[in-house]
């Protein structure tokens, strides 16, 4: 029994993070349980179907999959075959629709012109603010690269309403994550693998935690006092609710979601952004669209609306503002001095993760487990501060 003890390991988090690090143990003899304070498994990327309409939800809002990281994609199609979907997102703002992320589409449409690549471009240049020579803002960031016109129609109310702050206080790389092309490529992402699972990421996590070795336990919470129980422990929880929030809670924004049925095609895409700062929610989605390989008369949608987390509410985004980073460094010091436990994931390292940095993170630190032996973890594998 005592050999047995020294090789089962806890896991807290039935997400991506959680469920990859756990298969890769389970598929190495280890036991693993995974603990969830959920009633369901696949964390915020839960779906699942409307019963009334037959369309795959998105339940906490839409996770679409998009990486360069060839691994990371043959591993997901392991468990789940992805179906090709191309994120093409709208913005309604000042009265028209106009086509995200900015190119030359929308810059012709927002300006009245007719403008070639080069033209475009030069033109950018003169609406840019070339004053600022070192963007600290996401608003100086803006100012300098789009200027003042495509900034305040399509960055600065949607950012207000998302982060609940003005660009001003934002830092510039927040901005950096989006691209302004001078071509008519309307698709968001430019990974080269990009897709949906067909049966949705609850199906597809399900099959990853299929194991022998492994046991969930829903609508169970793990608290720091189990973790002598087990040779390591992976917590994807947040890292301020492992220690009890003792400097207090990290800063998050959360989400609230307003969802209606429509008979019919409601928006006749995925997502639509609302970039005026006079419509109170950020963005409507169209389920039905995240699934462009079925058919549905009836459709699914939700109003997206942005707000700080409180302490019952679902963390989405960390902050990462001065004050959380102080926080955070005091977090990540007494992470540091426990013993046997790794935090991944999200909430675990207060960083945003795309899915496919998730998956490549959680595999990285399951081999790094098995090779370098037990007891001999880092808190983290990559540094929140």
């Amino acid at each position: 029994m005592e050999n047995m003890q020294s090789k089962t390991i806890a896991i807290v988090g039935a997400g991506l993070s959680g469920a990859v690090i756990g298969r890769e143990l389970a598929e190495a003899s280890y036991q693993v349980e995974i603990f969830d304070q959920r009633s369901h498994i696949a964390g915020n990327c839960h779906t699942k179907r409307d019963e009334d309409t037959g369309v795959m939800v998105h339940v906490y809002g839409p996770h679409i999959f998009h990486t360069d990281d060839h691994e990371v994609w043959n591993y997901v199609n392991r468990f789940q075959t992805f179906m090709p979907y191309r994120n093409r997102v709208k913005t309604t703002s000042q009265g028209q629709v106009f086509s995200l992320p900015v190119n030359l589409h929308t810059i012709n449409q927002f300006f009245g012109k007719t403008f070639r690549p080069d033209e475009a471009r030069a033109f950018i240049e003169t609406q840019a603010d070339t004053s600022i020579t070192d963007p600290k803002t996401f608003e100086d960031q803006a100012l300098r690269f789009v200027g003042k016109d495509l900034y305040e129609a399509f960055f600065k109310g949607y950012t207000e309403k998302q982060w609940g702050c003005s660009p001003t206080e934002l830092p510039a790389s927040i901005l950096k994550r989006l691209p302004v092309r001078f071509n008519y490529d309307d698709n968001y992402f430019f990974h080269q693998y990009q897709g949906m699972p067909e049966n949705g990421y609850t199906d597809m996590i399900g099959k990853i935690l299929d194991h022998a070795n492994i046991t969930v336990h829903l609508e169970t919470t793990f608290h720091r006092s189990k973790r002598d129980s087990y040779a390591q422990v992976f917590y994807s929880g947040p890292l301020d609710g492992y220690f009890d929030y003792q400097f207090g809670r990290l800063g998050y924004r959360t989400l609230d979601f307003e969802g209606f049925t429509y008979d019919g095609d409601y928006q006749g895409c995925a997502v639509m952004n609302y970039g005026d700062v006079s419509v109170p929610y950020t963005r409507i989605t169209e389920h039905k669209h995240f699934s462009p390989w079925e058919n549905h008369s009836g459709s699914v949608c939700y109003r997206e609306f942005s707000r700080a987390c409180g302490p019952d509410d679902i963390p989405y985004y960390p902050i990462r503002l001065v004050e959380e980073k102080e926080q955070l460094a005091q977090y990540a010091e007494l992470a540091k001095q426990e013993t046997a436990v790794t935090f991944v994931g999200r909430l675990g390292t207060y960083r945003y993760l795309d899915m496919d940095v998730t998956i490549r993170e959680a595999l990285d630190t399951a081999r790094l487990y098995l090779s370098s032996g037990e007891g001999t973890m880092p808190a983290f594998l990559h540094s929140p501060v």
